[in-house]
């Protein structure tokens, strides 16, 4: 998780101090640029790996459910298939 605010941080830096240079703005104001996009960006890395995050669990969780439903069928099943 903190890797993703590292990268959210730097690609948001990095993007906003372009933007604001392509624009010609004073340095002072390049530099408050990029750190307010490398904050925003930073909360929504942080946001979207706990979105990614749960749902790799979800999905593993129904891993596991369906896997245990395979190794141990239950009598019902026996009883349907005749």
């Amino acid at each position: 998780m903190k890797s993703l605010l590292l990268i959210g941080g730097l690609l948001g830096f990095a993007i906003g101090l372009l933007f604001s240079w392509a624009e010609e703005s004073p340095w002072p104001s390049c530099i408050w640029h990029a750190c307010l996009a490398a904050y925003v960006t930073s909360l929504l890395m942080r946001w979207w790996g706990g979105a990614w995050r749960k749902s790799l669990e979800a999905a593993l969780r129904e891993r596991q459910a369906i896997g245990a439903v395979a190794a141990h069928p239950s009598p019902l099943a026996k009883v349907n298939k005749s």
